[in-house]
């Protein structure tokens, strides 16, 4: 039962155009701490503060804003321009591939 019910999410998933997984399941937990969701930033660069709580595979995080991958992120996102932006925070392993467990929040920037 559970294989067909994973098996029909999936094709509903691909129908939609949504990718059916980001990463493997581990167990990983992450929610953003700071900035809030739907927080006002001035200025163009923003902490992110974040909590992991590690599953069988994770060792850090990556992030995005808008989608795009920040290299080197240390837990400051710069070079934000003025509106709306997704900051997403997503557990990777030793490897750097991302893990399941992933949080982000919608900020605007003046």
């Amino acid at each position: 039962m559970k294989r067909l019910v994973v098996a029909g999410l999936v094709a509903v998933m691909m129908v939609m155009g949504v990718s059916a997984w980001a990463g493997e399941e581990d167990g990983s937990q992450i929610k953003i701490l700071s900035p809030e969701n739907g927080a006002v930033v001035k200025g163009d660069s923003v902490e992110v503060q974040y909590m992991l709580t590690k599953g069988a595979q994770s060792t850090h995080v990556h992030a995005y804003v808008d989608g795009q991958y920040q290299k080197g992120f240390s837990g400051v996102i710069k070079g934000l321009t003025p509106g709306k932006h997704e900051i997403k925070v997503v557990a990777a392993n030793h490897d750097h591939k991302t893990l399941v467990a992933e949080a982000a929040v919608t900020i605007a920037v003046e």
